[in-house]
Formats: C-alpha cells, sequence, structure tokens
C-alpha cells in the first residue's frame, strides 16, 4: 500500500509518501506552500493545482489526512478547514482512497499515545523509517506521520495490497 499523508495547511500543507513494507519507507516528503499576501480564491486554486500534480505525479492508493479538531484563531480554522476540502476532493476525484486521522490517533499511533509533542513525533518518524536525521520542515515530518497512522491502524494484512508507484528518492 502507497499512502500520501496530508498536514493541511493554506501556507504550508505538508505532505509525506511512505510505502508498506517490512519496513515503512517513505518516499518523498516536503510542503506545498501559498504567498499569504495572494487572495485567499486564488491561494485555494494554486493549492488544488499543486495537490492534483502531487497526486498525479506519485499515484498514492490512499490519502489521509490530518482532521482538523480546534484552532484559536478562527480565520486559521476556516482556512485550515478549506485546504482540507481542497485535498480531500482532488484525492477523491483522483479516484483514491480518503481518509481522515485525528491529531490525536496519528500521536498515539506514532508515538505511542496521545499528548506527544511534535519533537516527540518527528523523532518517531525518524526512528520509524531508519532516517539519519529528522525531516524538515516539521509539516513535512507531520504529514508522514499522518501517513504512518494510516498503515498502522489498517495493519500489515491489508497494507500489503495496494498497488505500486513508480517513485523513488526522498524529494519531488
Amino acid at each position: 500500500m502507497f499512502v500520501l499523508g496530508i498536514d493541511p495547511g493554506l501556507s504550508r500543507c505538508g505532505y509525506g509518501a511512505v510505502r508498506h513494507g517490512r519496513r515503512p519507507a517513505a518516499e518523498a516528503a516536503g510542503i506545498l506552500s501559498t504567498p499569504a499576501g495572494m487572495d485567499r480564491a486564488l491561494r485555494l486554486a494554486e493549492l488544488q493545482s499543486d495537490v492534483r500534480a502531487l497526486i498525479a505525479e506519485l499515484r498514492p492508493d490512499v490519502v489521509a489526512v490530518e482532521r482538523v479538531l480546534f484552532q484559536k484563531n478562527v480565520a486559521t480554522a476556516m482556512s485550515v478547514g478549506q485546504a482540507v476540502g481542497v485535498v480531500m476532493a482532488e484525492s477523491a476525484a483522483a479516484g483514491c482512497e480518503v481518509v481522515e486521522y485525528s491529531p490525536n490517533e496519528v500521536k498515539e499511533a506514532v508515538a505511542g499515545w496521545g499528548g506527544a509533542d511534535k519533537q516527540e513525533i518527528a523523532e518517531m518518524v525518524r526512528v520509524l523509517l531508519g532516517l539519519p536525521e529528522l525531516l524538515r520542515p516539521a509539516d513535512a515530518a507531520d504529514a508522514v506521520a499522518v501517513a504512518l497512522c494510516h498503515l498502522a491502524r489498517v495493519g500489515p494484512a491489508t497494507a500489503g495490497r495496494g498497488r505500486r508507484a513508480p517513485v523513488t528518492g526522498m524529494a519531488r
């Protein structure tokens, strides 16, 4: 199974593609960004185009998105929610299965408890993937954590059934 994890955001949308195997392997990680000064509709259109291109390039079986449950800033919550909508719609339109996980579900699956902080998650992503150093930026590590969460939730019997995507390397 090949999973594209998404840590949604309009300014910075993290992505991380992880392939199931004897040991999970990250094949791509990074961020999609839009300029803060640009009109919101244009930013959403740019994000949509970038997500469409990313999915076309990586060809994931599943797109796992971190669900936004709470934001202190209403404007931020709205823009993140809109970014989630764009990601989910593009993923579904591309024929991918789309799943959502709460931040606590991701933390529990990757670090073993729902109260883990960003540093703990980044370190566990590094350990689980056997990487020599932490993934940067943090949004990319968070997105890989979402993908790892999905693989942990579906279990090894189901995870091995996905199609193969012809992607190598860690950068797009």
